[in-house]
């Protein structure tokens, strides 16, 4: 087994991570996702100062450097001649760019830290139509076991689902298929009224969605 060193948050101290081999597709989509998930996160964690939501930039920025050292290692192997490697040079670019995007929405988070506070933060958030709330669902809650679909959350509360935490897997971008389970963290976006909702349903304040 390969292993690497990533820094872990707010420590001098190092992880070793075992180097797991995957195909370099399944690397870049999930790469993607990190991307287009990170940037949201990091906005919303400033613009509510909420720490929660700048917990989760922070494990996804060091999710991504794992992707992005695990994609190198594949595409080293994968190269046998000088075109295998001029062909895998865009796809590191790529990978790059990617890494580069998490490593600013981390610099974002961090001026939580500074306490820096604008009188425009306020505004934004009062005139914003949708905010970005985690939520963990307890084990009381009567929605674990369902799927998205059968607890009707877009319809009802009208907030869509952008990721879930199970564990230390990401589901991103779940279908309507995807069962919710006991423990689950849910990154979401919508209405104030309609995230309150829904966290009296995970939290088990109440069975089901009006």
């Amino acid at each position: 087994m390969q292993y690497m060193k990533i820094p872990r948050w707010k420590r001098a101290e190092f992880e070793e991570i075992e180097y797991e081999p995957k195909s370099i597709r399944e690397l870049l989509k999930e790469m993607k996702n990190i991307s287009e998930l990170i940037v949201d996160l990091a906005y919303s964690a400033i613009l509510f100062n909420n720490t929660d939501i700048a917990e989760e930039v922070k494990y996804l920025e060091v999710r991504m450097d794992k992707l992005n050292y695990e994609i190198r290692i594949s595409a080293m192997l994968a190269s046998r001649t000088v075109e295998d490697a001029e062909k895998m040079a865009g796809i590191l670019q790529i990978a790059q760019a990617s890494d580069t995007i998490s490593n600013a929405a981390g610099d974002i988070v961090k001026l939580l830290s500074y306490k820096i506070t604008h009188p425009i933060l306020p505004h934004l958030i009062k005139e914003s139509d949708e905010i970005i709330r985690k939520i963990t669902m307890d084990r009381a809650s009567s929605a674990a076991g369902k799927t998205i679909s059968e607890l009707k959350i877009a319809s009802k509360t009208g907030v869509r689902i952008l990721a879930i935490r199970r564990n230390k897997r990401w589901i991103y971008g779940p279908k309507g298929n995807v069962r919710l389970a006991k423990g689950d963290t849910l990154v979401c976006i919508g209405p104030d009224e309609g995230i309150r909702e829904l966290t009296k349903l995970l939290k088990g304040d109440i069975g089901v969605l009006e």
